[in-house]
């Protein structure tokens, strides 16, 4: 279906008559003490599971489901919360809360922490707040783009649509979605990743399918060329070459209209001629509002123009906060704070294309490939370990509120009028994610020094710090990335800006869980022959599938938390 910028214009009323005229409002006083209460459920989760076991958890079903109880409790002023997207607002701020706390702040701040200077542990909170705030405002503003499609795959958002809708109306849907949820969980038992499987039944099939061959070539590259190729910066070559192409088609995709233009008055040429064939009695058909581009060209460029600055604004304050005035010269600086913001927009940029498709993020790549940048242009030890507090603040909230703005999509596109529901909604979930983050933030101060006063670290951050301490003691690891960038590029660039190949296989590549290949190629194979046996039927039916088993996986992972 060809799609078109999105202008309001007069619709018939919902026929729905519980519908809501207008949408739910974050700072009603039910739902903001919910939102608050589950925001700090959602950061204690996300900086336990991170510091004990490192990984997170997508805790955005998990909101979802304790919402949904909350509203059948037989309490008048607890009925409201039966409405889907309030309950898209509790699953919003608790995924925000738990991605905030985890990967955002309490990773940023071990950085320094872990490289011996305590005392820069509190500008980095400050600056990872400011980076994790402007990165989910630009993914806020973007999303709806031609970069940024709301009708892309972004599986989990999916998967938590699915689960409030499966809920509010029951029936077989809700049975379906329950038995994909029961063998998700069963799975995390097992250490199976079914949740690899549940993303293969969503995301784009070309994209998922270099995922897999990824995954399968890391896990069983030993065997078959007797190499690792997760070992030696390969698979951080091949992100490097599928990144900045990715960066070009996306200025590409700003810069260049024509083609657009002459698209969309072909379009509307068809449209008159086939009104003007129609009888005058005969409706014409319309296209569906919600399947249309809701940010145009030059709203996408002022978005991203504007985050640039913004990033820039956040290095400045790390860098007075951060003492870096008084260790390097005023050129120095200003290098520093302008690739600072360069490093955090392209990451977010690339992370968010690679979850957009996969419902993977690969921000532990993409944060090490600006490291080894940054040593390789010789930023010093300090400097580069704010760099990177900061360029790895950005990102997770990226990816996360995309998935929450894909799941609320969903809920509100049968509303009409749409467009005006569309726009506050997504505003109200950008305030209730903001919520979250403050709640992370607090949870984050409060708890850091007890955490790392028992040991309790982000590995994550302990790489980037041995590897700011270590240095480029490998001198062909900058060699191998530019060689291994070639044919990254070169995937990136046949699979176009829509498929992601090349980042894809670069994600694949980074990741070491086994079995995980043969679930993600095994569930596409499914997908496509149930497709060719069922028609467009099969669709919802393993859309459903899909995201009962990332539901349950998400619980089983989440509760880990009683493990540890």
């Amino acid at each position: 279906m060809a799609h078109h910028v999105f202008a309001p214009h007069p619709a018939p009323p919902s026929s729905a008559p519980d519908e809501p005229r207008s949408h739910p409002r974050v700072m009603e006083p039910v739902l903001l003490v919910i939102l608050v209460v589950l925001s700090a459920v959602g950061a204690v989760i996300g900086i336990d599971l991170v510091s004990k076991l490192g990984i997170s958890a997508n805790t955005s079903v998990v909101g979802a489901l304790v919402a949904m109880l909350i509203g059948r409790i037989p309490l008048g002023f607890l009925r409201r919360m039966r409405s889907v997207h309030r309950q898209n607002l509790a699953q919003s701020a608790i995924s925000a809360a738990t991605f905030a706390s985890a990967n955002a702040l309490l990773t940023s701040v071990a950085v320094p922490y872990v490289f011996g200077r305590t005392d820069l542990v509190w500008p980095m909170l400050a600056g990872a707040f400011i980076g994790l705030v402007v990165d989910a405002w630009v993914l806020y503003r973007a999303f709806g783009s031609r970069l940024l499609p709301a009708d892309a795959a972004w599986p989990p958002g999916t998967a938590a649509a699915e689960t409030i809708k499966a809920g509010d109306r029951g029936g077989r849907r809700a049975l379906i979605l329950a038995g994909g949820t029961v063998v998700g969980l069963a799975g995390t038992l097992f250490s199976l990743p079914l949740s690899a499987a549940g993303v293969a039944f969503l995301g784009n099939v070309w994209a998922l399918m270099m995922f897999g061959i990824g995954l399968m070539l890391r896990q069983y590259g030993p065997d078959l060329f007797h190499t690792d190729l997760g070992a030696g910066y390969i698979p951080h070559g091949v992100m490097v070459g599928a990144g900045i192409v990715a960066l070009g088609q996306a200025v590409h995709l700003l810069l260049s209209r024509r083609d657009r233009k002459r698209t969309a008055a072909a379009a509307d040429r068809k449209r008159t001629a086939a009104a003007a064939d129609s009888p005058s009695t005969a409706p014409v058909e319309q296209t569906d509002p919600s399947t249309a581009y809701t940010v145009d060209e030059r709203a996408l460029r002022l978005s991203l123009i504007r985050g640039y600055a913004l990033f820039t604004g956040g290095a400045v304050v790390l860098a007075v906060l951060g003492g870096l005035i008084g260790e390097m010269s005023p050129l120095g600086i200003v290098g520093w704070v302008l690739f600072a913001a360069f490093a955090a927009l392209v990451h977010e940029l690339i992370v968010g294309l690679a979850a957009m498709q996969s419902g993977w993020f690969p921000s532990f790549a993409v944060t090490l490939i600006f490291l080894i940048l940054g040593l390789a242009i010789g930023i010093p030890s300090v400097p580069l370990a704010l760099l990177v507090g900061y360029v790895s603040a950005t990102g997770p909230a990226f990816a996360d509120m995309g998935y929450d703005l894909k799941a609320g999509w969903l809920l509100r596109r049968e509303h009409r009028p749409w467009d005006p529901f569309e726009r506050e909604g997504r505003r109200q979930q950008f305030l209730a994610a903001l919520i979250g983050f403050a709640v992370a933030l607090a949870v984050v101060a409060l708890a850091w020094r007890s955490y790392f006063g028992q040991g309790l670290i982000p590995p994550v951050a302990k790489v980037y710090a041995d590897t700011i301490k270590s240095g480029l003691s490998d001198p062909d690891a900058v060699r191998t990335m530019l060689l291994w960038a070639i044919p990254g590029a070169a995937i990136q660039l046949i699979g176009g800006t829509r498929r992601q190949m090349g980042v894809m296989l670069a994600t694949g590549l980074l990741i070491l869980t086994p079995q995980a290949c043969w679930l993600v190629l095994g569930a596409l194979v499914i997908r496509v022959g149930y497709r060719k046996l069922r028609g467009p039927a099969a669709d919802e039916e393993l859309n459903l599938v899909g995201a009962g088993l990332i539901a349950g996986s998400s619980l089983g992972d989440s509760a880990q938390i009683l493990k540890t």
